[in-house]
């Protein structure tokens, strides 16, 4: 076989394809790559991903989501589409998400309320946030701010503070509805202060603002996106930011911890969820390729001007930080005895 360059063409063929169909490797036979498994994160991914938005379109968390979804699909070279799932406060899409196909295709923008809170809230949510969903990375987190009337004698936290105990049930605070971020700040403020404040319950933030706005209520937590323009043109005062520590976009407004209440921190979040059995090497490849655009300085200037903080991490971090989520508004719900509407 020293010389087989000189073997005939027709009897080299024929030796080809004997050693071929017997499986066994001869000097002119063509090694064919083995396929690899669905679960291989080193071809992941291969066809078009989709991500469930518990959220209506024109939504906070769509146009978070969209953001995404076109770097992605930039990065991977893949079609990456969003598709808008509403209802019961965001419960609806959280359990199509996690009770989909858990091969790396249909994935969730995760969320505090159907995730951490509404399991405190309410007696069913169609899904098991810790059992049914794996994490791949929390996305990016808000704050809200405590904004007052300037018709309030109060500048600081302090001085709210006193002026509550001074005048128990007199201030009025909007919520915009039961369980959500802002009028679980009330609640937990009203807990850690040791005061006593009148509910105004609103179907929207948008009418809550307006009536702090003309006086109608004192107070209200809202997110940043949403007072921060009136705050600067003096229509409301901004007292203090719920986040643990200040933030680039309000730079000279204090914490709430840093203002006298240690351990105050709420902030809303996203993070990005696959279903339960997807395969690790698909989540280590998601999270790499995740973090990888969230740190990107384009993305980061989008984030400021959205109010929002990039919280990317390891799938570790995000379900201890989920499962304490899930404790932490246990806690103040049951304290406050709230039930859903």
């Amino acid at each position: 076989m020293k010389h087989h360059k000189h073997i005939p063409s027709t009897l080299r063929r024929s030796m080809l394809a004997a050693a071929a169909l017997a499986g066994v490797a001869g000097p002119w036979q063509l090694v064919r790559a083995q396929p690899r498994p669905a679960g291989d994160g080193a071809i992941y991914p291969n066809k078009t991903v989709k991500v469930i938005i518990p959220g209506a379109a024109g939504s906070g968390p769509d146009t978070l989501t969209r953001i995404l979804t076109a770097k992605l699909a930039d990065l991977w070279g893949q079609p990456v589409v969003a598709e808008n799932i509403v209802g019961a406060g965001g419960n609806i899409g959280h359990e199509r998400g996690a009770k989909s196909v858990g091969d790396g295709y249909t994935l969730l923008l995760g969320m505090i309320g159907p995730m951490a809170i509404n399991p405190s809230l309410q007696d069913k949510i169609g899904f098991d946030p810790v059992n049914d969903l794996t994490p791949i990375s929390m996305v990016a987190r808000y704050p809200n701010i405590l904004v007052v009337h300037p018709s309030v004698p109060a500048k600081s936290l302090q001085e709210l503070i006193a002026y509550a105990k001074a005048n128990p049930g007199k201030l009025r605070y909007g919520t915009p509805g039961t369980g959500t971020t802002p009028h679980l700040s009330a609640v937990m403020f009203s807990q850690m202060a040791s005061i006593k404040m009148l509910e105004v319950p609103y179907k929207s933030s948008a009418q809550m603002t307006t009536d702090v706005i003309a006086g109608h209520i004192d107070l209200m937590f809202l997110n940043p996106a949403a007072v921060l323009q009136h705050v600067k043109s003096g229509a409301l005062r901004a007292i203090a930011i719920t986040s643990a520590t200040r933030q680039p976009y309000a730079p000279d407004l204090p914490t709430m911890i840093a203002s006298g209440l240690p351990g105050y921190e709420v902030t809303a979040w996203y993070g990005l969820f696959a279903p339960a059995g997807t395969p690790p090497a698909v989540i280590s490849k998601l999270n790499t390729d995740l973090v990888k655009v969230l740190s990107r300085p384009d993305m980061q200037e989008q984030f400021i001007a959205r109010g929002d903080e990039s919280s990317a991490g390891t799938p570790e971090q995000a379900s201890a930080y989920v499962k304490s989520e899930i404790s932490k508004w246990n806690r103040v719900i049951k304290q406050a005895n709230i039930k859903a509407d």
